[in-house]
């Protein structure tokens, strides 16, 4: 694979916790403009892997390179500013204030005055053409007044997504982003995942395999800690070991 078309790799990453190996010896290689899905029985590790990924773990061994640059070692806000932004990362969803209000705050963070606490809500309003642009493009601008915690789950989902991108991510790694959710409402994330991938990487965990059959580009499939199997729906849903990994031998994934 050609090394300028990947913006994430992880070189034998290995996290270990008092014995127990949660990853062991992972090496993802992530195409730049790619859907990659991370997939596996619970306690595979997935978890693990993204929090690794996003620093909120400290790998035992290995290394992680995102563009080229080694940064196994950088902060967690440092690894946001570079561009590698996690859906949950971003603390801008705040129940009691507006749709609206919510994304101007995300998009503030982006311009380094989130801490101006001394300023007139007023001076948000410099942002508001860019926020309503953000919410048009994941289908929330006729929400735009309403609070976040009045939202039905679907689309308070829908608005962590929207913050995350006010935080212009290069890449975005998404946790469960359909996690809980019915099937209407499993279609409109998935489609708005497909939309908002132009232009940007997206890495994510997902358990519901008609969403990563129908949007990821390439599948890793974690077994305790380990890549088990890696390449297309089509090739890893056909692998026996990734059948057995799942429900058994005879099973389909």
């Amino acid at each position: 694979m050609d090394q300028n078309n990947l913006i994430l790799e992880t070189q034998s990453l290995v996290k270990s916790f008092k014995g127990f190996v949660a990853v062991n010896d992972v090496n993802l290689k992530v195409k730049r403009g790619s859907i990659h899905a991370l997939i596996g029985p619970n306690g595979a590790g997935k978890t693990t892997c993204f929090n690794l990924l996003t620093k909120f773990l400290t790998p035992t061994s290995g290394s992680i390179i995102f563009n080229g640059v080694d940064i196994t070692t950088v902060a967690p806000e440092d690894i946001a500013k570079k561009g590698l932004i996690r859906s949950f990362q971003i603390s801008a969803v705040f129940p009691h204030l507006s749709v609206l209000d919510n994304v101007r705050i995300a998009l503030q963070k982006k311009l380094g005055t989130e801490y101006h606490f001394w300023k007139s809500p007023s001076s948000l309003n410099v942002l508001n053409d860019k926020a309503m642009d953000l919410l048009a493009l994941v289908g929330l601008t006729s929400f735009f007044s309403e609070l976040a915690v009045n939202l039905p789950y679907g689309r308070k989902r829908v608005l962590e997504i929207a913050t995350t991108l006010a935080m212009d991510p290069e890449l975005m790694l998404l946790d469960e982003p359909t996690q809980g959710m019915g099937h209407e409402d499993v279609e409109m994330v998935t489609s708005l995942i497909n939309k908002v991938s132009s232009g940007r990487t997206i890495l994510m965990v997902e358990h519901n395999m008609k969403v990563v059959s129908k949007i990821a580009h390439t599948i890793s499939v974690l077994q305790r800690g380990s890549v088990l199997a890696e390449g297309s729906y089509h090739e890893v849903s056909a692998n026996p070991l990734v059948m057995e990994a799942y429900m058994g031998s005879t099973a389909h994934v």
